[in-house]
């Protein structure tokens, strides 16, 4: 622990994965310590998302690159950022600009660039004192739900009103994450355990970096977003620990804005009459291209990032505008950061994370005196439920924000399970209506909490095994489906007497036969998810659905929450069973897609089931790396998720797992996808991916004489 002095005055050292052990003599110097240790593992990673922040990123991508630049500066990310850090109490901006700091000394010192700046044909830049706030507001914007709102507008356009419920998948898209807590009475220890994984896009580098962060005052390990101070949300004291998942709240809102112009004056429709636009130009450099100028508005309720599909008339304009807390608060929850690495117990870490905004979490923790605690932290605004379902008109008063909901909590004597579900978005309480509309189904919930359901007492090794169940949550409606094809009832065409097809009928029974686990040497997985996206590509070809391929009017950049077959794959488990409601005949296309599966070549799960690492680096992959056969799915609590009849391979999954062990630290263990380092050629790039691709995790050793001094820079912070 941090009461054994490693070294004098601030130090690194390394494990043998090429994990950073941090140390300093005070928190401040620690806060330098990690952003100067960020700048050099992940000197083009934190470089890339300081861009996006600013809306930059096409300077050095080129035009690619112009989808989202338009969309962070007309969103006012940057300014955002600065507006939550003007905000700050004066010791958490202290602490905050020495992490800055930090980082703009490894530039200072020659510790940054590699082949990445060169491809690209640029250099690092120092960063602003706020540009970690607009880093990790990049990280998140787009992961709550106003994109939703944008699919369910254009299905009401084009479906109906009341064919926005069909596709509720109980299941907003891309949620997949899971943590879990034991109390001490269920253990072998007596002591609690948390465990858990996040489940985010799998960039190359990785999301989360593995680190440890000590000094006189604390000692705690766990993982940092690069470019951000401190660790948020997965953290062990020693005698703390805490984990989080996505609660699925709805905090975003999206207005319906109707505009005029006269000369240079914008003003938008408020309640009481015609207010005025904040409206002002900027231009976007283009790698390769000509500049580009937009203009940015932004209206009472906040920036406008889209227009309305067809709807200008009268000499106005209707536009979209994007409301959310950070930006109608300027607070986005950095007050908690600092507080929470001196947490001791679960007390502290609640008052830490009270100051927190967005996203909205769900979080467990526990402490060394036994106790264990489940409660939300966040700011979701209390308004019109409506709110939640589609684009609201701003110059409502049913529609305003005004003030917070009360978010649940409960103190936990058994296993507190949270996977992005309704029950854990209430703490078992029900409340998640509350704060949500949309959860991810209890699949996940469900198996890990049968799996901790057992009369023996649970120990670590436990918790690591759960993270490895392949078990498939969603099967049971369609081995049902398959069950109602007695052949001889359907073909490929419909309602009918034609019998199956002799490949289709070994098809059908072969899947009917599989155990319903994900693994990655599984045929009947494999056939099981060859019919699955036959399946989900004709439900999305359907006659009663083809308006949805009509033309939606909104930014590209939106297309993943778009796209129909991806949409038609999330729901399918309602679609099977409301799909009459639009006149389809589900077991008609199921017969169909039996067909249709046997036409292609069925292998094993995991030889069409492989990782697809999203990158931004010069050249290929390191060798092999695509080719790794994963185990899991969607709706497994292994969720290595893909996108039945887009994609197989894995681009979404678990960037990082835990078990953290409150009766001894060392006990912990944990994994990243990839490794501690993000320079392509270093030994620890991605020396981690073997073992995280078999469901190993790597022990956490905190022993300093065991760790390596890293002897390669000067440490001292400079005046």
């Amino acid at each position: 622990m941090s009461s054994t002095r490693p070294a004098d005055g601030p130090a690194v050292f390394r494990d043998s994965w090429g994990i950073p052990h941090l140390w300093a003599e005070t928190a401040g110097e620690l806060a330098f310590l990690q952003g100067r240790n960020a700048a050099a593992d992940r000197s083009w990673q934190i470089e890339l998302e300081r861009r996006r922040s600013e809306g930059r990123t096409a300077e050095v991508l080129g035009a690619d690159a112009l989808l989202w630049d338009r969309f962070a500066r007309q969103a006012r990310l940057d300014d955002t950022a600065r507006r939550c850090f003007d905000a700050l109490d004066a010791g958490t901006r202290l602490w905050l600009e020495a992490y800055v700091d930090g980082i703009n000394s490894a530039l200072n010192d020659g510790l940054r660039g590699g082949p990445e700046f060169d491809a690209a044909g640029t250099a690092p830049e120092p960063w602003n004192p706020w540009t970690p706030m607009g880093v990790f507001l990049v990280q998140h914007i787009l992961f709550s739900t106003f994109p939703n709102k944008l699919f369910r507008a254009h299905v009401a356009a084009t479906l109906g009103p009341d064919a926005v419920k069909l596709f509720s998948i109980e299941a907003p898209v891309w949620s997949g994450s899971n943590a879990w807590a034991v109390h001490g009475s269920r253990t072998t220890t007596g002591s609690p355990l948390i465990a858990g994984d996040p489940h985010r896009l799998l960039e190359l580098p990785g999301v989360y970096q593995q680190v440890r962060l000590a000094c006189p005052e604390f000692d705690v390990v766990g993982f940092a977003f690069p470019g951000v101070p401190g660790l948020p949300h997965f953290g062990h004291t020693g005698k703390a620990a805490w984990a989080i998942t996505n609660a699925m709240a709805d905090y975003q809102d999206l207005y319906v804005e109707e505009l005029r112009r006269s000369g240079n004056t914008v003003e938008a429709r408020g309640q009481l009459g015609w207010e005025p636009v904040a409206v002002h130009r900027e231009t976007i450099a283009v790698r390769g291209g000509a500049t580009e100028e937009i203009e940015v508005l932004e209206t009472a309720r906040g920036p406008v990032i889209a227009a309305v599909p067809g709807t200008t008339e009268n000499n106005t304009e209707r536009l979209l505008s994007l409301r959310i807390p950070a930006r109608a608060e300027s607070r986005l929850g950095f007050e908690s950061l600092l507080p929470l690495l001196r947490s001791s117990t679960v007390d502290d870490v609640e008052s830490a994370l009270a100051d927190w905004v967005e996203p909205v979490n769900s979080v467990v923790a526990a402490d060394t005196a036994g106790r264990v605690r489940h409660f939300l932290a966040g700011v979701v605004p209390r308004r019109n439920p409506e709110n939640r379902k589609l684009p609201v008109p701003a110059w409502s008063a049913e529609n305003q924000w005004d003030g917070q909901v009360e978010l649940p909590r409960r103190d936990v004597s058994d296993v507190a399970v949270s996977a992005n579900d309704r029950t854990a978005a209430g703490c078992s309480t029900g409340a998640g209506n509350h704060i949500g509309m949309e959860f991810a189904p209890a699949h996940r919930a469900r198996r890990i909490t049968e799996l901790l359901d057992t009369e023996q007492p649970l120990s670590a090794d436990h918790m690591q095994a759960v993270h490895s169940d392949t078990l498939l949550g969603s099967l049971p409606p369609f081995r049902a489906l398959l069950e109602s094809l007695e052949p001889g009832t359907h073909d490929a065409g419909g309602p009918g007497s034609a019998i199956l097809s002799p490949d289709a009928a070994v098809l059908r029974e072969r899947i009917l036969a599989w155990d319903g686990r994900m693994d990655a040497g599984s045929a009947g997985a494999g056939a099981f998810a060859a019919w699955r996206s036959a399946l989900v590509r004709r439900l999305a070809a359907h006659p009663a659905l083809a308006p949805l391929a009509s033309p939606h009017g909104y930014s590209p950049l939106f297309g993943p929450w778009l796209s129909v077959v991806s949409r038609v794959g999330f729901a399918v488990e309602t679609l099977l069973a409301r799909g009459t409601e639009l006149g389809i005949d589900v077991a008609g296309e199921a017969a169909g897609a039996l067909e249709g599966a046997v036409r292609g070549a069925v292998g094993s799960w995991g030889s069409i089931h492989t990782l697809l690492p999203v990158h931004e680096l010069p050249g290929g992959l390191p060798a092999g790396l695509n080719d790794t056969e994963l185990s899991g799915d969607t709706n497994c609590v292994l969720s290595m998720e893909s996108l039945p009849g887009v994609e197989d391979r894995s681009f979404r999954g678990s960037v990082a797992r835990y078990v953290w062990d409150l009766a001894d630290r060392r006990n912990s263990r944990w994994i990243v996808p990839f490794g501690a380092s993000g320079v392509p050629g270093d030994q620890h790039f991605a020396d981690q991916l073997p073992l995280w691709a078999a469901g190993g995790l790597a022990p956490i050793d905190t022993d300093w004489d065991k760790l390596v001094p890293e002897t390669t820079a000067v440490l001292e912070r400079t005046p």
